[in-house]
């Protein structure tokens, strides 16, 4: 096995048993490697996003991207921007914190203090109800709350990266709370328990992002960014090596690799998905308060992750539906201040009958009925 073929196992998944096998020649050069699917691309010099899709593309994906294109047009508003935008909004500060504890094996609670932070520099230098807001352009806020939270995301990394477990979670949450009693307290920047009203999306191109189709489709374009970004991170070198540093840190140290820097990495990384989920969610909101970044919601975003299952990154958009559904249709079964109790419920269940979520369920079941289809 060539050290390009076994690198590739290692960004894949496969196991060695996996990879194709060597067959002989007829001539005395050494064995060569059969392929295992004809590839139209292998040898050409067409582009390496098109080599990427033929590879991994499948049927499934042509499905689903069929279903989320056809979705806001079969779809009520309500359904549109309530349910299909609310949680690709959520599912993306989800899927931060999926990366981290599924790829990197570090749990924050501190991914919706981020998403906080980035609506709320949204709020301040961008337009809103509030006399403290700047009013600056669109174009320049956006990047500007984008940049300061992943940077504070890349300050709690560093500062929690060298503890692990149980203290990672509490150095995490304590970042969040004194977040949250800041933006509380404070009158001058943050307006204190008031927060920022009526800060919606610009207008561009003559467009009203804030409709529901329109909103829908820029969550759907931000989350697919994230998603595939994750996608492609996590069969990099640097992917790679963090998922070694996930299963043995120690180890990885011994062999060269900067254990520190790679999970301060995951951790920007983290920010800049959760910073663009947080500016939709305060978009789709219409506001941010110290509420939005409260220990319930900090809790949330860890719901939502394990929910869905933090072992792939469409886990974390599954469980953002299943919570966005639970929340919004609650009141028709229980009191609206009982929600959590709904919450709760469910998600002892999945965790009791799939640690691995909705993804490890269903992984279990094709399992169950492929064995019986195969007696």
């Amino acid at each position: 096995m060539s050290a390009a073929q076994w690198r590739r196992a290692m960004n894949t998944g496969l196991s060695a048993s996996a990879l194709p096998l060597p067959v002989a020649t007829s001539g005395a050069g050494p064995a060569q490697m059969a392929p295992a699917a004809i590839d139209p691309y292998a040898n050409s010099s067409a582009p390496g996003w098109l080599k990427w899709l033929w590879r991994h593309l499948s049927a499934r994906h042509v499905f689903v991207m069929a279903a989320l294109l056809i979705f806001p047009f079969v779809a009520t508003p309500f359904f549109v921007f309530q349910i299909g935008g609310q949680a690709l909004a959520l599912g993306l500060i989800a899927l931060s914190l999926a990366f981290l504890g599924g790829y990197g094996g570090m749990v924050s609670l501190a991914q919706m203090t981020i998403a906080g932070i980035a609506g709320y520099v949204v709020s301040i230098l961008g337009a809103s109800a509030t006399e403290l807001s700047l009013g600056w352009p669109w174009w320049l806020t956006v990047p500007f709350a984008i940049v300061i939270a992943t940077l504070v995301a890349t300050l709690v990394g560093w500062l929690s990266v060298r503890t692990e477990g149980i203290y990672t979670i509490m150095i995490t949450l304590a970042m969040g709370v004194a977040f949250y009693y800041l933006a509380l307290q404070n009158y001058s920047i943050f307006n204190g328990f008031q927060g920022f009203q009526k800060v919606y999306p610009p207008k561009v191109f003559g467009v009203d992002w804030r409709s529901p189709v329109p909103f829908y489709f820029m969550c759907l374009v931000c989350s697919l960014g994230g998603y595939f970004l994750v996608k492609w991170l996590v069969r990099t070198p640097f992917g790679v090596a963090l998922q070694g540093v996930r299963d043995n840190p120690r180890r990885m140290g011994s062999l060269g690799y900067n254990v520190v820097a790679h999970r301060v990495a995951a951790y920007a990384v983290a920010g800049l998905l959760a910073s663009v989920g947080g500016i939709l969610f305060t978009w789709y909101n219409g506001l941010i308060t110290p509420n939005s970044v409260g220990t319930g919601w900090l809790i949330n975003v860890l719901v939502v992750a394990v929910l869905g299952g933090m072992k792939h990154p469409i886990g974390a958009f599954l469980g953002a539906i299943v919570f966005v559904l639970l929340q919004t249709f609650a009141i028709d079964v229980i009191d609206r201040e009982r929600f959590n109790l709904i919450i709760g419920g469910v998600f002892l269940a999945i965790v009791l009958f799939s640690p691995d979520g909705l993804l490890g369920l269903w992984a279990k079941l094709r399992a169950r009925f492929g064995s019986q289809r195969a007696m």
